[in-house]
């Protein structure tokens, strides 16, 4: 959070084997990367503004790293990766570029994956034969997910479609045609929030609430809420998670 822009950033899970950086994974250095162009990036900066400064900031690291950008053509699964949704103060919009989510004044906007409805519920169906036939148990499940075994390779795959099918920042340039920007003005309150929260309400919580009631009854995410991965023994919940609420006065 700036004087000129709010914003959730949610790196990817890293899905390759090289990091680039030995202090953090790649899903990490990505949120990073994306929080340092924010904090530097003019207040009446449009959406493809940022997009344009995003891009830049993250192929200068590959640069650095000597990393090759025609491999990573053809391997996304690789590239430093994230999702964010952004408040500009001074438009007064909403930005969001990949699977980030927001509440405007009540109004749901969401941007998922075209592909990863049809994933988790291949995983939800795998999972269920797998408990049906008494070869795993839930605790199992949680300790190993043998049900998201099967479908990641289709989730590394899926990333070829990354900034074609849908919008992502990863170094690559971002189809403007694939973001969101949100006319917010007028809004008196504004949730943006990650991925994590299966259920955005209006507060933190009612959505806390929501997520503690699914981990409850559906753990492994395959039947209230289908998900490519669910709650792992020794986690808090099935993935990591951001909210924050802002009181336009």
């Amino acid at each position: 959070m700036t004087d000129d822009f709010i914003a959730v950033i949610d790196g990817s899970t890293s899905k390759a084997a090289h990091q680039l950086s030995d202090k953090m994974r790649n899903g990490r250095l990505a949120m990073t990367l994306v929080k340092d162009v924010l904090e530097s990036l003019p207040s009446a900066s449009s959406l493809s503004d940022f997009c344009r400064a995003v891009t830049l900031r993250i192929r200068e690291v590959y640069e650095r790293h000597h990393i090759d950008v025609g491999r990573l053509k053809t391997h996304a699964e690789e590239r430093l990766t994230a999702s964010v949704v952004v408040y500009s103060v001074s438009r007064q919009e909403i930005w969001m570029i990949g699977d980030c989510q927001c509440l405007a004044d009540g109004a749901y906007y969401d941007q998922p994956k075209p592909m990863e409805t049809g994933i988790a519920a291949e995983r939800s169906t795998i999972i269920h034969q797998m408990l049906a036939s008494g070869t795993h148990t839930i605790p199992q499940l949680m300790t190993h997910d043998d049900g998201r075994d099967v479908i990641v390779g289709q989730i590394v795959d899926s990333c070829k479609w990354q900034n074609i099918l849908f919008s992502v920042v990863d170094g690559f340039e971002i189809p403007l045609e694939k973001t969101l920007c949100i006319d917010a003005s007028g809004c008196e309150e504004i949730v943006l929030a990650s991925d994590g929260y299966p259920f955005l309400h209006p507060t933190l919580e009612e959505t806390e609430t929501a997520l503690h009631r699914l981990l409850r009854d559906d753990p492994l995410c395959i039947d209230q809420y289908k998900a490519t991965k669910g709650l792992m023994e020794g986690n808090l919940s099935f993935d990591d998670r951001a909210y924050i609420r802002l009181r336009i006065i």
